[in-house]
């Protein structure tokens, strides 16, 4: 005589499931996985932070330095005119006059009974230009870095101050 048992090997769908998510949670409380999860969301963390700061230090000469510079001209008289090539002027020396860090021109200076002189002005990649672009390659940030160059930020007007003694005429 043969009898049925209503006893199945197979668990049911929903035994299983329960059993997934009893190992699942065990597999959660393991130290090490613990641990993994801990060190991944410190980098993540870390990440973010870096990214955040690194936007914010983008163009740093631009930031610490500007665009413009003071150009300034002295002479010997005092009391010369200053034209430049790139349509500055300056009425009187001593004086400074605000333009573009990346500007090339030429200034004439003169004066009234005596022979004008003439400066060449270009620019240079400066100390603290160069710290600036630094900056921008160790935090990454290459938009500072083409911000900086663009702007003319990490160059200086060469040579600036400028003296010039004027010579009388004859």
């Amino acid at each position: 005589m043969a009898t049925r048992s209503s006893w199945s090997a197979s668990p049911s769908p929903a035994s299983e499931a329960a059993g997934s998510s009893r190992r699942e949670a065990r597999a959660s409380d393991h130290p090490q996985t613990q641990a993994r999860e801990s060190a991944m969301r410190t980098l993540f963390r870390t990440a973010l932070v870096a990214v955040v700061a690194s936007s914010g230090l983008t163009a740093c000469a631009t930031v610490t330095r500007g665009s413009n510079d003071a150009w300034v001209v002295n002479s010997e008289p005092p009391g010369a005119t200053v034209t430049t090539t790139n349509g500055h002027f300056c009425p009187s020396t001593p004086c400074a006059i605000k333009m573009p860090r990346k500007s090339q021109f030429t200034a004439e200076i003169k004066k009234p009974g005596y022979k004008p002189a003439s400066v060449s002005v270009t620019h240079k990649t400066a100390g603290a230009g160069a710290a600036g672009v630094a900056g921008n390659v160790l935090v990454g940030g290459v938009i500072g870095l083409g911000v900086d160059m663009a702007t003319g930020a990490s160059q200086d007007l060469v040579p600036n101050p400028v003296t010039v003694k004027l010579e009388p005429e004859k």
